[in-house]
């Protein structure tokens, strides 16, 4: 069996684990929808934007691409269970390719990553959210996005072959996903941070992400100026690709050596 089809069976056996186990996926939607109601709702009236727009116009996009990137510790916490429990090792025994495992948890959480584009999309469009750029462009900030999640899901699946299993897995990937998270442009335009903080957040894959779905729906972007403004989808397609660069041949090679 080639790896594309053993993927797409275990794409399956993790889909069926969801309908069996609904909670988790059901949690993290709400998590979401909790993160854009707070967000929008509490702090949306006290937050101007530079050149003016609406906040929910600036902050859904933003909370989309902050959405794909916690995928990192979902797919990290489902790659280090499968390991501890010896399901990997299983694996690694039949007549299938290496890819096929890290291929079906991709598959998987991309899935449920279209689900939960779809829940934040219908949920900004309830609280006022506008799209004014064409249909195009808006099936492009949505690629990009999916994109973004597809990069950060090799960076869970390299985790969760190797610290994952450890104790204390669970609040190191929270430490490491956060503050890169948050450290971003999703919530606020980088021209409100202090003048040393700003490039960090300006130069971060997330604030690529977020910055070029605002260009592309027509939505204000939150920068007067500057080369991630002027380059937004380049950088949302480059720094995507640098991550599957680095981390699919290292969870390509975790999985290889893989012990228990």
């Amino acid at each position: 069996m080639n790896s594309v089809t053993a993927g797409l069976v275990l794409t399956s056996r993790e889909l069926r684990h969801w309908r069996r186990q609904p909670l988790t996926p059901v949690f993290n939607i709400m998590f979401t929808v909790m993160l854009l109601l707070m967000f929008s709702l509490l702090f949306g009236g006290s937050i101007t934007l530079p050149g003016g727009g609406d906040y929910i116009d600036f902050l859904l996009p933003g909370m989309m691409a902050l959405t794909m990137m916690f995928g990192v510790e979902a797919t990290t916490l489902a790659m280090a269970a499968d390991a501890k429990k010896g399901i990997t090792d299983r694996f690694r025994s039949l007549p299938i390719g290496d890819a096929s495992v890290a291929v079906g948890r991709v598959g998987a959480d991309m899935i449920t990553s279209a689900v939960e584009l779809a829940v934040l999309l219908g949920g900004g469009l309830l609280l006022g959210w506008h799209v004014t750029g064409s249909v195009g462009d808006a099936a492009l900030a949505v690629a990009l996005l999916l994109w973004f999640r597809f990069a950060v899901l090799w960076i869970g699946i390299y985790l969760g072959l190797t610290v994952g299993r450890h104790a204390g897995a669970t609040t190191m990937v929270q430490v490491l996903v956060w503050p890169v998270g948050f450290l971003s442009t999703a919530f606020v335009s980088p021209e409100y941070m202090p003048s040393w903080l700003a490039p960090l957040a300006t130069w971060n894959p997330v604030s690529a992400t977020a910055t070029a779905a605002r260009d592309l729906f027509g939505n204000p972007v939150g920068f007067s100026g500057g080369v991630l403004a002027d380059h937004a989808v380049l950088a949302a397609v480059l720094w995507p690709l640098a991550l599957v660069a680095v981390f699919l041949p290292l969870s390509a090679r975790a999985y290889r050596t893989l012990r228990r």
